[in-house]
């Protein structure tokens, strides 16, 4: 049986706008983006990641 694929995404900061994060989210009915607060190597500290298209 297959699988369904989901759609692979970048998280970028919200502070620097480096994308260092991927992530496979489903397509479903999502209406808003994706926000968690993640570790920006750039910014040295924890920060709010958005999902980028």
């Amino acid at each position: 049986m297959k699988k369904m694929s989901g759609k692979k995404t970048s998280l970028a900061c919200s502070v620097c706008g480096s994308r260092n994060y991927s992530k496979k989210v489903n397509e479903g009915s999502r209406t808003e983006r994706l926000e968690i607060k993640k570790f920006c190597k750039y910014c040295n500290q924890h920060t709010l990641h958005r999902e980028t298209k």
